[in-house]
């Protein structure tokens, strides 16, 4: 499947992220349309298109662009699911140079584990949720 990823916010379609997040995911239920705005104002995001820009997917990342970044809100629309693109996504953000500069990245999964492990992502404690890579050699 032809796709890219972009980090121009104009070309996200925020309503159909609010619908996915505020009414479809386990983490973000209930997030209203200003608050998926304020998300995206304050966050660097990326938006996966088809070639003919049609949204299929979208996330976002926090971070001080030094220390610390928080991968956030990795979603694919259910019309898009099981193509691999999940994968694509999350290696276009591993990618990233902002990403690549942090020191820790971190993120919070209750079922996608198996993704986020073979970009070198690890369990963080004994929680069931945290998850993180850590470039620091204490």
């Amino acid at each position: 499947m032809d796709f890219y990823i972009s980090n121009d916010k104009s070309k996200l379609n925020i309503a159909a992220i609010q619908q996915y997040i505020g009414r479809e995911s386990y983490w973000g239920m209930g997030r209203t349309m200003e608050e998926v705005q304020r998300t995206i104002d304050n966050s660097l995001c990326f938006g996966l298109y088809n070639t003919s820009g049609g949204q299929m997917g979208f996330s976002r990342i926090v971070t001080d662009y030094v220390a610390f970044a928080y991968l956030m809100d990795v979603i694919i629309f259910p019309e898009y699911q099981g193509r691999g693109l999940g994968k694509e996504l999350v290696k276009h953000m591993m990618d990233h140079e902002v990403i690549e500069k942090v020191q820790t990245v971190a993120l919070k999964t209750k079922d996608a584990h198996g993704l986020y492990e073979r970009f070198g992502f690890k369990r963080v404690g004994d929680s069931p949720y945290w998850m993180s890579i850590d470039k620091i050699k204490l």
